[in-house]
C-alpha cells in the first residue's frame, strides 16, 4: 500500500494533490509506502485503564539531572522519566558532542546509558569520548540503524538514558521506505515515543535540519516529542546557544550559553562578562542592552553602522534581531527624532552570534543607531533597557530591578530605563538610574 505524505505537516492522503489540504503548502506531497494494521490486530491491543488524578499524581517521579548545569536549566530542572527529547541544529554545531558529554556525565554517577550511533561506528564515538576526557564504564555504545534491534536491546538493558544519533538515519523494517523519508521518520519517532512512555526511559534524539533551517521530516515529529531543543551557533564563533523551542515540562524562555573548545562544550559561567569581554568603549555606534532571557539578565553589545548609500534602495541588515523590528525603529527615529535614514545603509549586529527577541533591546538599538548617525559615542558606562512604541514613547519592561543589579555587577554606572520603570525604587549606590519617556530624549544622552 502507498500513501502521500505532506513533507511540511505530515498530513496523509490517499492520492496526490498539488496543494496540501491541511497546511496549504504547494508541491509538498510525496509518495511513500505505508504500513497497514489489520482490524483484528488493532482489536488485540491492550487498552489502558483510566486512573484518577490523585492516583496519577502519587506516582510522579522526580526529574533526573543530566550533569550539565546549562542543559538541566533549559530542560526545566532535568530530564523527566519517560520524556522524549529532540535536539536539532545545523551540521557541525556540536549536537553529538553535547549529547556525548551529557551521556558521559549521566554514566559517571553510576547510571547506565545506551548511546545508539547510526551515523558513526562505535570506535569513532569512542575516539570523541576520549578527546572529551570521559570514558565511563556505564556508557554503552550501539552502532545500529535498525529501530527493532535498538528496541530489543533497550528491553534487555533497560538503561537510565537512551540517546539516538540520529532519528533520520534509523529505519523500521516494517516500513518499506528509505531512511529519512517521511514515513520512516514518523514510524521511528512513534516507536521511541512508545518505548519512552511504557518503560519510563528518558530518550533523547538528534534531528537533522533542512537548508531552510527547519527540522527535517514531517512537522508531526515536533508535535510528537515532549521537548524540542535548538543548538545554535554562528560560523567562526565559539559561542553556542541552547534554547527550548517546545517544552511540556518547563519554560521555553530559558537558554544556556556554551563555548566550543577542544575539550567539548564548556558552560559560560558569566555570560554578560563573556559577551562584553572584547567591547571597545568610546566607539560610535556601540550600545549595551540589558535583556532578560529566561530567569537571568544578560548584557549584550549592540553595534550599529549608518553609512551613506549609493544604491536606489539602501541596505537594511540585521544580525541577531528581527529585521522587521529594525525597520520599525528606523521609521520611528525618522518621525520622532528627526534623523534621516532614507539615503543611508544601516547595519545592526548583536555581538557574539546571539539571536534575541527581547522587546527591551529597542532602546539600545535606537541609541546605537543615533550614535552612529551622529558619529558621537555613548558614555562607556551606560546601559539601556526599554521598549519603543510607534508613537515614539519608551515603554516599561519586566524585572527592571534585576536588570539594574546586573548592570551594576558588571561595573556600569548609568542605566537608562522607561520613565515608569525609573520611578520605582531601583537605584543602587553605584548606579544612576535615568528616565526616558520619549525616544527624542535620547538625543540629549551623553
Amino acid at each position: 500500500m502507498v500513501a502521500f505524505f505532506c513533507s511540511a505537516c505530515g498530513n496523509e492522503t490517499s492520492k496526490w494533490m498539488g496543494r496540501c489540504p491541511r497546511c496549504g503548502e504547494w508541491n509538498s506531497l510525496v509518495e511513500q509506502p505505508t504500513e497497514r494494521t489489520s482490524p483484528a490486530a488493532t482489536a488485540r491491543r491492550r487498552q489502558a485503564a483510566p486512573v484518577s488524578v490523585a492516583e496519577a499524581a502519587a506516582t510522579i517521579v522526580e526529574r533526573v539531572r543530566c550533569g550539565l548545569e546549562g542543559v538541566d536549566r533549559v530542560l526545566g530542572g532535568g530530564l523527566v522519566p519517560g520524556s522524549l527529547v529532540l535536539v536539532a541544529g545545523e551540521p557541525g554545531v556540536g549536537k553529538s558532542t553535547l549529547l556525548l558529554q551529557v551521556a558521559s556525565a549521566f554514566a559517571g554517577v553510576g547510571r547506565k546509558v545506551l548511546y545508539v550511533t547510526a551515523e558513526e561506528s562505535a570506535q569513532q564515538v569512542a575516539l570523541r569520548a576520549r578527546r572529551l576526557g570521559s570514558t565511563p564504564a556505564g556508557l554503552l555504545l550501539l552502532a545500529e540503524t535498525s529501530c527493532e534491534a535498538t528496541l530489543a536491546q533497550v528491553e534487555d538493558d533497560l538503561p537510565g538514558l537512551l540517546v539516538v544519533d540520529s532519528v533520520q538515519t534509523m529505519v523500521c523494517e516494517s516500513v518499506e521506505a528509505v531512511a529519512g523519508s517521511v514515513s520512516q521518520v514518523r514510524q521511528v519517532a512513534a516507536s521511541f515515543q512508545e518505548l519512552a512512555k511504557t518503560r519510563s526511559v528518558p530518550t533523547v534524539m538528534i534531528g537533522h535540519v533542512t537548508k531552510e533551517g527547519m527540522i527535517a521530516g514531517p512537522k508531526l515529529l515536533e508535535h510528537l516529542v515532549d521537548v524540542v531543543l535548538w543548538l545554535e551557533g554562528e560560523p567562526g564563533h565559539d559561542l553556542r546557544v541552547l534554547r527550548a523551542g517546545k517544552n511540556r515540562y518547563g519554560n521555553i524562555a530559558e537558554l544556556a550559553l556554551f563555548s566550543m573548545t577542544e575539550a567539548g562544550m564548556e558552560g559560560v559561567r558569566n555570560p554578560s562578562a563573556w559577551l562584553l569581554e572584547d567591547r571597545r568603549s568610546g566607539a560610535p555606534g556601540s550600545a549595551v542592552a540589558v535583556a532578560i532571557e529566561g530567569t537571568a539578565p544578560l548584557l549584550v553589545e549592540v553595534q550599529a553602522l549608518v553609512a551613506p548609500s549609493s544604491l536606489g534602495t539602501p541596505r537594511r541588515v540585521a544580525q541577531g534581531l528581527d529585521s522587521a523590528r529594525l525597520a520599525l525603529l528606523l521609521a520611528v527615529l525618522e518621525r520622532h527624532a528627526g534623523i534621516r535614514f532614507a539615503d543611508r545603509d544601516v547595519y545592526v549586529n548583536l555581538v557574539g552570534g546571539l539571536t534575541l527577541r527581547e522587546p527591551a533591546l529597542d532602546l539600545a538599538v535606537a541609541a546605537a543607531l543615533l550614535s552612529s548617525a551622529r558619529d558621537r559615542p555613548l558614555p562607556p558606562d551606560l546601559a539601556l533597557a526599554g521598549e519603543v512604541g510607534l508613537l515614539g514613547e519608551v515603554r516599561a519592561v519586566s524585572r527592571a530591578a534585576d536588570r539594574v543589579r546586573e548592570a551594576a555587577a558588571l561595573g556600569f554606572g548609568r542605566m537608562v530605563l522607561a520613565a515608569r520603570d525609573a520611578a520605582t525604587e531601583l537605584a543602587l549606590p553605584t548606579v544612576a538610574v535615568e528616565r526616558v519617556a520619549q525616544l527624542a530624549e535620547l538625543l540629549r544622552e551623553g
